[in-house]
């Protein structure tokens, strides 16, 4: 059985390093992983006051989470921090109050920015915001892509040492979403 996961992207522009990463990985993935990347470009600002009628492009964003086994936070590096296009996402998915859309996901979260340091700040802190609204992550190996021009040709990772470490990624990646998706033991 292939394990849905939700990939929420946080460059909003069509040709980032960061979507081309997460298409990439989604066919390195297959068949272990079915990584389907969910839109956020059309998501309104959060804003409380529509919490009672929520927006079409909210409500669909939601149920494209809720309806995943696990969740996949790829995120640029912007100002040392993650994008407010991806923070923006996660206000919308948690709220209204209890119905946090991310509520015990397994997830795990990677980037790609072409700076010395991959993305490790903006990680760093998305760690803590995503511990705060439920998402059960993995934290090892972590991947802080330094992108290069030739890893990511025609859609596929063609760089031989990125695709043996992503592919040894998605393997404890599915094995951590299997093992949290084990009914628990009683006694």
């Amino acid at each position: 059985m292939t394990t849905k996961v939700a990939v929420v992207v946080g460059s909003l522009r069509k040709d980032s390093v960061n979507r081309h990463f997460a298409e990439a990985l989604a066919r390195l993935a297959r068949p272990k992983l079915d990584l389907q990347i969910v839109e956020i470009g059309d998501l309104p600002l959060y804003n409380q006051d529509h919490e009672g009628d929520l927006p079409a492009p909210v409500v669909r964003f939601k149920r494209e989470i809720e309806s995943a086994d696990a969740v996949l936070l790829v995120t640029p590096e912007f100002n040392r921090s993650f994008s407010a296009a991806l923070k923006n996402a996660i206000e919308w998915g948690s709220r209204p109050w209890g119905k946090n859309s991310w509520a015990g996901k397994p997830g795990a979260i990677i980037g790609a920015t072409p700076g010395a340091v991959g993305t490790a700040a903006a990680q760093s802190q998305l760690r803590s915001v995503a511990a705060a609204i439920g998402i059960a992550l993995t934290v090892q190996p972590e991947i802080y892509l330094n992108y290069r021009e030739g890893q990511i040709v025609d859609g596929a990772i063609a760089d031989e040492g990125l695709r043996a470490l992503l592919t040894e990624w998605t393997a404890k990646f599915a094995d951590w979403i299997a093992r949290l998706r084990q009914p628990a033991l009683s006694f």
